[in-house]
């Protein structure tokens, strides 16, 4: 017991870890208990740190602060609405005619699997095919069911797409816009001495803002190249195909392998065992070896530096603790929790003003 009080007396006798300690529970307490009913705030805020970092590159390029909002704000108002006229409808259209082509995909499959003994006797049995035939069959019951279900919530999902597509924008605009305004509210309920938080702060907004950039541009290359690499072999569904294939990356390692299923399904049920097929598939794991091996490092160089188990246990941890947007903050996350944890031990190598601060404190209290 002596070893754990002198522990607790040693890190936690010291203010400025307590306030971090303190602003770190309540945020993740809030997200806890209301991540779900904020869900359009949270997307609001990414949308518009997103736009901030635009705003400064442009600033320092020696364009006005006005002239750069301005700039920002109509962009990405009309990339927006390019994104739900043009791309949306298509999207859906593709999506919609994909679920109704479910389940001849899934008679084609068992149907090449019933080959199988047949063609490798040596490697494949009957009651081996059996059993798979049983699992896909089951697979598509279970997906049908979900289908339903979805379609008897489709009022629902329709009316938070609607939320999305106008309160989103509205809250993007005024976030950029008084963004001084609204830091200083919140700081205003912060105790106004915290060197260490500050400096914690200010390393996670650095990783962040690398982060999120290098996502977005991840994302769209990925997803380009996607599409320009499946409509050239003529793969049905390109647009759709390519975009869950950009969103692939959102989530590291787990999301190439899971849209691997949908490309797979489509360029079979298209080509059947053909060259055709193995083009598909080939390029398709080209694309996502080029993104591991020379995309991300580019991008995320400075931003990540997380072992692949620490962001696979990362993305279980957070996905399951706050769904998508866990997924979406996975390495962000646990980059903010290699942040605290370094400054914890040793407080040695903070700023002169952390350190006075503390000093200051200490003498106090003697």
């Amino acid at each position: 017991m002596e070893f754990i009080n002198d522990w607790f007396r040693r890190h936690f006798a010291d203010k400025q870890l307590v306030i971090l300690i303190l602003i770190m529970l309540s945020i993740v307490i809030a997200i806890a208990l209301f991540g779900s009913i904020l869900t359009p705030v949270i997307a609001a805020i990414i949308i518009a740190y997103l736009l901030q970092g635009v705003m400064n590159r442009l600033e320092r390029h020696g364009m006005s602060h006005r002239l750069a909002f301005w700039f920002t704000i109509l962009t990405s108002l009309v990339g927006f609405m390019a994104l739900v006229l043009i791309m949306a409808p298509i999207m859906i259209r593709e999506g919609v005619s994909l679920v109704q082509q479910i389940p001849s995909m899934m008679t084609q499959a068992r149907r090449a699997l019933s080959q199988l003994p047949e063609r490798y006797p040596e490697l494949v049995s009957s009651d081996q095919v059996n059993q798979v035939v049983t699992s896909i069959s089951a697979e598509a019951l279970e997906l049908g069911q979900t289908i339903l279900t979805y379609s008897f919530s489709s009022a629902i999902t329709l009316f938070a797409i609607i939320v999305y597509i106008v309160l989103v924008p509205f809250m993007v605009f005024f976030m950029v816009r008084d963004k001084e305004t609204i830091l200083g509210w919140i700081l205003a309920f912060l105790p106004e001495e915290r060197p260490l938080t500050n400096h914690v702060w200010n390393e996670i907004d650095r990783y962040i803002d690398a982060y999120i950039q290098g996502k977005v541009w991840e994302i769209l290359i990925v997803g380009s190249v996607a599409y320009v690499t499946f409509e050239f072999l003529g793969l049905d569904y390109a647009l759709l195909l390519a975009t869950i294939t950009g969103l692939s990356v959102l989530i590291p390692y787990i999301g190439a392998f899971g849209v691997s299923i949908p490309v797979a399904m489509v360029a079979f049920y298209q080509f059947g065992l053909t060259p055709e097929f193995g083009y598909v598939i080939g390029a398709y794991i080209v694309i996502q070896i080029l993104d591991g091996n020379v995309l991300v490092p580019l991008l995320f160089s400075e931003a990540v530096s997380l072992h692949p188990v620490a962001i696979i246990i990362a993305i279980l941890f957070f996905g399951g603790l706050w769904g998508f947007w866990g997924i979406f903050f996975a390495i962000p996350l646990a980059t903010t929790i290699s942040a605290v944890i370094s400054a914890w031990p040793d407080l040695s190598d903070l700023p002169e003003e952390v350190t006075l601060a503390q000093s200051s404190e200490h003498q106090a209290a003697s």
